[in-house]
């Protein structure tokens, strides 16, 4: 066989699974190529922790370069495909255009923010899709806090110790379980320094969502569990309920409340990068039309899966699987497995999971998981939680097992280093893993939403 190419577009969970299956079936006889943004793998289940500041960022980031031995990174976003010249063409982080022939093509590009056409939320929301994203979230939620300690106006302060959650599915009810402990440990802190907020009263946390329970998605017990913790810890869930409009001084509710806040974070959920349907391929709600051995019709040579793909799934006839990073991980290794039959190595399979359960981080020693459908709660699920993603994890075990042992027995560092601003991370965004220069670029040049880098400007304080 001659050098073949093999093109992989994304280096999230399915992406960096099928580099990694296919580098070890080739050993050099193919020429691995993995196009991404970053040269890293993020670790997304982790990012709550980051935004909170139990982990470091670097610890849920993990280097292609130092892992994927035999695969080549080519830095860049791709902006468009060519399916009869067999080609990708993509940006480099410098903005300079650049392309690459493939002979097989792996389209992993994976999701992004979930829009609404909700008044102002674009303008005055976050996303939490990236690390740019959790890294302003950790700064916002610091300064909020400090300059609400320092603040001579009761309103001002109550608004800037008021959080805004939309959407309680798996992402929006982390974020809102380690957020809570964040901000009162924050509170704390003021308070011992001298320039506490009124009283003893600590931030107010609101989780929104229009479903008729959290986790809307995951199975009863594991919602009751986290209800159960969230509403002790003092979160206010409000199931059946979402935001009317956004302005800059809070959110209008559906029942006519409004809430002042200067923090409002946008979990509704993802939708899959625009990229596919910029193919011009059939597409099934925005995701790649494949069959069940993840090929495109029509175009043997193409590939995709993960969060971008509409993978029939044959544990449920007639549905497509779930864009979890469960499966994303494990049609990566397929996907993989199928190329190399392509060329000879082995049977093309098709994709076939159950779900092995799930786990939800709670903060402190609290957690809900359900390993192979036996629920659990409390420190004994934070274990299981936490064994589950050292396993997962790619590099950096002992880095972040290390972090946890120092958040448990020492204080939550809490300074902001004000490195990402409001404007760079804008909701509308088709790259949330990259953070938007001044000059409006670092978003796959704009792609996607129009002006997006510019329906934001930046704020005094933020």
């Amino acid at each position: 066989m001659s050098r073949s190419r093999i093109v992989i577009v994304g280096a999230g969970f399915a992406g960096y699974r099928a580099a990694r299956t296919l580098s070890r079936k080739f050993r050099g006889s193919a020429e691995i190529v993995l196009v991404n943004p970053n040269d890293y793998f993020l670790y997304v289940p982790l990012l709550p922790e980051v935004s909170a500041g139990v982990l470091e960022p670097r610890r849920v980031s993990v280097s292609l370069a130092g892992t994927l031995r035999g695969v080549r990174l080519v830095l860049g976003e791709v902006d468009g495909v060519d399916l009869g010249a067999r080609k990708i063409t993509y940006v480099d982080p410098e903005g300079s255009a650049g392309e690459l022939r493939y002979d097989r093509l792996v389209l992993t590009v994976g999701s992004v923010n979930k829009l609404l056409p909700i008044p102002g939320v674009a303008e005055h929301a976050h996303g939490f899709r990236g690390m740019p994203e959790a890294l302003y979230l950790r700064d916002h939620i610091t300064r909020q806090i400090a300059m609400a300690a320092s603040s001579e106006d009761p309103a001002e302060s109550d608004a800037r110790c008021t959080f805004v959650v939309v959407g309680a599915g798996y992402t929006g009810t982390e974020v809102a379980a380690h957020g809570k402990l964040f901000t009162d440990s924050l509170a704390k802190q003021h308070r011992r320094a001298g320039n506490g907020l009124r009283g003893d009263r600590l931030p107010r946390w609101l989780l929104l969502d229009i479903a008729p329970r959290v986790l809307p998605e995951l199975d009863r017990r594991l919602s009751r569990t986290a209800h159960r913790v969230l509403a002790k810890r003092g979160v206010e869930i409000r199931t059946g309920m979402s935001v009317k409009e956004a302005t800059k001084e809070g959110v209008l509710l559906d029942d006519g409340e409004f809430v002042s806040t200067q923090s409002l974070i946008w979990c509704v959920g993802v939708r899959p990068d625009p990229l596919v349907e910029e193919t011009g391929l059939p597409s099934e709600k925005g995701r790649l039309c494949v069959d069940e051995y993840l090929q495109v019709p029509g175009h043997p040579e193409v590939y995709a899966c993960g969060d971008a793909a509409a993978v029939p799934d044959l544990t449920r006839p007639g549905e497509y699987t779930p864009m979890t990073g469960q499966h994303a991980v494990r049609q990566g290794k397929t996907v993989a497995h199928n190329v190399a039959a392509s060329y000879g190595y082995g049977e093309r399979r098709p994709y076939k999971h159950n779900d092995l359960g799930f786990t939800v981080d709670l903060g402190g020693l609290q957690a809900a998981a359900n390993p192979l459908g036996v629920p659990l709660a409390g420190p004994l699920a934070n274990a299981v939680m936490r064994a589950y993603h050292l396993a997962a994890l790619p590099g950096n075990r002992v880095r972040v097992a290390a972090d946890w042992l120092l958040d448990a027995v020492l204080p939550r560092q809490a300074v902001q280093l004000g490195l990402v601003r409001s404007w760079s991370v804008p909701l509308e965004s088709s790259s949330p893993e990259l953070a938007r220069s001044p000059s409006g670029s670092g978003a796959r040049g704009g792609r996607g939403t129009p002006g997006a880098g510019s329906a934001r400007g930046p704020r005094s304080g933020d």
